[in-house]
């Protein structure tokens, strides 16, 4: 599934699960350490589990960020 952020740097973020599981995570722009950081410690983890630690952060004086995007696209994956 791919998910198009709003309000952060990244353009799109493909998310590939197995059930309740995130199987991959993939951004495409934004921060690359920081976004093949955030793919690789959600990658095996259940959904809810990640949308409970990620949703809500924010990037300086942005309302959102790119885990807080990726959190929104994980909600939308499992609500489909």
């Amino acid at each position: 599934m791919r998910y198009i952020p709003h309000g952060v740097c990244s353009s799109a973020i493909d998310v590939e699960l197995d059930g309740d599981v995130i199987k991959k995570v993939e951004f495409t722009g934004g921060c690359n350490g920081n976004t093949q950081g955030v793919s690789r410690l959600v990658e095996g983890m259940k959904v809810s589990d990640a949308i409970a630690k990620i949703k809500g952060i924010k990037c300086g004086f942005r309302p959102t960020s790119c885990p807080d995007q990726l959190a929104l696209a994980l909600e939308q994956a499992i609500n489909q």
